[in-house]
């Protein structure tokens, strides 16, 4: 898989889930959710101010049906999103116009949430022109300051996800400054131990190196020159980043040096969460829903 679109043709399209959009009274949303029906990637269920929304949904002429769900209270439409992915009426939950905060506090309300048994991390997507397929990074939009624990926990969601994707063994690159282990950079440090949990199967279903730089990572020519043996090379699915400055940061370069397309998703959850950025465009939203979509089995789409 090198593109998004790649991602897209491997759906079903007898097979539709629902999306549930937390502040959906906002025209690029409208229009967002228009296209994803006329793309057949998701079914929108918009939450927010009803004569608002139905005025943009009448505006744009939108022939097929979509459900509109009244509630004037921005914090309020997170909490009836995400009561509707945990009643099993919506298989993904989106952010709209609510505040990020608002947001993430309905997905771990006791009574509406939908948060998993333990860690939520963020899994990024990346289409980058000049890698040979699509690069996946964790966590750079959650976990501040992981710890070895919370790396595990974090590593595990992502190779779930990758494998739910239809890659079997996904290589994956633990980053540091430095291929050497050194006690006073802690994220060497955790690298080596992750590689030891690999290499005695405690941490399965993946193959990992580290610690290693981001340029032996990706280029086998940095690793040639540098005189570094890497069976993943050149060939990483994944990157786990020490921090979240470090995705951050990353993920912003590709985005607007390297022109990568990006999409992110909240992993932990008992479904995925998008929690779109102001700055994200409607390709880079739809990007996420088919990433969700994507991830997302059959069997359990509603």
């Amino acid at each position: 898989m090198q593109k998004f679109s790649d991602l897209k043709n491997r759906f079903q399209s007898n097979i539709i889930p629902t999306v549930a959009i937390a502040g959906a009274n906002d025209e690029s949303i409208v229009e967002m959710a228009k296209n994803i029906l006329d793309q057949k990637i998701a079914q929108p269920i918009l939450i927010g101010e009803y004569d608002e929304i139905k005025n943009k949904v009448d505006k744009m002429k939108i022939d097929k049906h979509i459900e509109i769900i009244n509630e004037s209270d921005l914090k309020k439409t997170a909490l009836v999103a995400s009561g509707l992915v945990r009643e099993k009426k919506a298989d993904i939950l989106m952010k709209g116009k609510v505040s990020s905060p608002d947001f993430l506090k309905a997905v771990l309300d006791k009574e509406k949430g939908i948060r998993g048994k333990d860690i939520l991390c963020h899994f990024t997507a990346l289409e980058i022109k000049g890698y040979k397929k699509m690069l996946f990074m964790t966590d750079a939009g959650m976990v501040t300051f992981p710890n070895l624990d919370e790396k595990i926990q974090i590593l595990d969601k992502a190779v779930n996800a990758i494998h739910n994707l239809g890659i079997s063994d996904p290589n994956v690159a633990v980053l540091s400054i430095t291929e050497d282990i050194n006690p006073k950079i802690q994220s060497s440090v955790d690298a080596a131990e992750l590689v030891k949990l690999n290499q005695k199967r405690k941490i399965d279903g993946c193959t990992i190196e580290g610690p290693i730089a981001f340029d032996v990572a990706l280029f086998k020519e940095a690793a040639e020159h540098k005189g570094i043996k890497s069976n993943i090379s050149g060939n990483v699915d994944l990157l786990l980043v020490p921090n979240i400055e470090v995705g951050n940061m990353t993920a912003k370069a590709m985005m607007y040096v390297a022109k990568a397309k990006m999409a992110g998703l909240i992993l932990g959850a008992t479904n995925p969460v998008i929690l779109t950025s102001r700055s994200d465009t409607g390709e880079a939203k739809i990007n996420a829903l088919i990433l969700a979509r994507s991830i997302l089995k059959n069997e359990n789409i509603a």
